[in-house]
Formats: C-alpha cells, structure tokens, sequence
C-alpha cells in the first residue's frame, strides 16, 4: 500500500512537472506621471516556461478605463506573446488598476498583473524615443494590432455559435 501512494504521489509531481506554466517579464507596470491624454498603451510580455502549450483564455480588467488586448493561440514552451493594456489617461489623478489573467497554467490558473500611475497635467514632457526604442514600439504595436486582430475573429467566430 505504502508504494502504491508513493508511486502515485511521484506520479503528480511529474504530472505537474510536465506543464505548461505561466511567468511575466513583470507583474507590474508603473507608468510614472504622465499628462492627460498621453499615450497609456503598455505591453506584458508572456512566456511559457513549461513544456507543454500555454493558452491564455481571457484577460479582464478590473474597470472599463483599462482595455487588454491578447491572443488566444497557444503559446509554445519556450515562447513569448505580449499582453497589451491601454488605460484611458484622460482621466486624471493616481491610478492602481488589476487585470487578471486566466491561461491553462495548473498551477496558476489565474494570474494578476498590475498597472499603476498618476495622470496630472503639470507632468514633464516625455523624453523623446531613440531610434530603436521608435523600432521596438513599432514591433510591438504590429504585434499586437496582429493579436487584436485574431482575438476578435475569435470572439466573432464565438458569438456566431
């Protein structure tokens, strides 16, 4: 008796070994100050570091001034996807904001990651981007314009059921 909950207990640590798993390159951004009506576009870069395929199912804001954009397709071991999170900076004053993220991670079926900031119009002016940071902004919009795109296929694809 004493082996066969041994084994079967050896057996859900490979089991639980063997999944895909859910890591952020941060769980929380920090837009600093800003001035109203800037640019409140970020991105959450998603990897799965397990060894089977990462599906993120949903990603919900916890109001209506926070707008995620994510990709159903799996995400394969050793790969990224970005997460993008615009907030309505057209409102003034500090913000803390949750969004959740539910994937098939077993061990983390939900995620939470944060945004955080404070809109006020005496901000300092952003310091223009350099030339690859121009670059990578780019990248990562036609990523995520590409990701949007898909999702509401998806969702249309859904709602059609």
């Amino acid at each position: 008796m004493k082996k066969l909950i041994a084994g079967i207990a050896l057996f859900g640590t490979f089991a639980l070994a063997s999944a895909q798993t859910i890591t952020f390159d941060k769980t929380t951004f920090d837009y600093g100050t800003i001035k109203p009506s800037s640019d409140g576009t970020r991105f959450f870069t998603v990897k799965n570091t397990g060894d089977k395929p990462l599906v993120i199912s949903n990603v919900k804001p916890s109001c209506g001034c926070t707008t995620p954009e994510f990709s159903t397709d799996p995400i394969m071991p050793g790969k990224s996807a970005k997460i993008k999170v615009g907030y309505n900076t057209a409102l003034n004053g500090g913000f803390n904001k949750m969004i959740e993220v539910f994937s098939n991670d077993p061990v983390n079926s939900r995620s939470v990651i944060y945004i955080k900031g404070n809109v006020d119009a005496n901000a300092p002016e952003p310091k223009p981007l350099t030339a690859e940071e121009q670059k990578q902004a780019a990248k990562a919009q036609k990523e995520a314009d590409k990701a949007a795109k898909k999702a509401a296929k998806v969702a249309k694809v859904a709602a059609a059921k």
